[in-house]
């Protein structure tokens, strides 16, 4: 790591993971090169060793920040509404991840690849945001649906959260993929992020 403030530290990682966010808007996972998200930055491929190894670990840091995001904006929740209905609550949620289309999009990506090719403290950093969005799920579902069991939770959060793996390349078929389906006669419907996840929520939650 190199020397200097913290503050100068935190802006130059949030200038690479910017710049990586902005190339994933363009570019599927494996079309981005560390080169790349250096031509994004105001400083050079080399520096960017400086605060990541791989250009998995880029991606595994802006996951980390997504799921940040998402907490957060479960925490916002939780101030929001009390005890609710279980359709209001899977609105709610829906509309949450609704925003983090990224978050869905980086979920689409091969974990095994990222973490593969990431220091274990990568990795522990990573989990420790995956375990505070699980965690803030947890308690935003205990809010506002009081009378349900923690052993519903825990079965709803083995289906919903592997569930949304599946999110990003269902709403965002390629041109490619519609192209294909087409030609075999599977129909291709278009829907929102928030609309899968509202039906998923209204079907799994107990």
């Amino acid at each position: 790591m190199p020397k200097g403030s913290p503050e100068l530290t935190a802006a130059r990682k949030d200038e690479i993971l910017n710049a990586c966010e902005k190339l994933y808007q363009k570019k599927i996972f494996k079309e981005i090169t560390l080169q790349d998200i250096s031509k994004e930055t105001s400083f050079t491929r080399t520096s960017i060793y400086n605060y990541f190894e791989t250009k998995e670990e880029i991606f595994l840091e802006l996951f980390e920040r997504e799921y940040d995001m998402w907490t957060r904006d479960m925490e916002k929740l939780m101030e929001k509404i009390g005890e609710t209905s279980r359709e209001e609550l899977a609105l709610e949620i829906a509309g949450s991840l609704q925003k983090r289309k990224l978050l869905l999009k980086l979920l689409s990506v091969n974990l095994y690849d990222l973490e593969e090719n990431s220091r274990m403290e990568r990795l522990v950093n990573f989990k420790i945001a995956y375990g505070n969005s699980r965690k803030a799920l947890w308690k935003l579902i205990r809010n506002c649906y009081p009378e349900i069991k923690d052993y519903e939770i825990k079965d709803f959060m083995k289906i919903f959260l592997p569930y949304l793996h599946g999110i990003h390349p269902y709403a965002y078929a390629t041109d490619k993929q519609i192209e294909a389906m087409d030609r075999v006669g599977i129909e291709h419907e278009k829907i929102t992020i928030k609309e899968l996840v509202y039906m998923g929520l209204m079907k799994m939650l107990p």
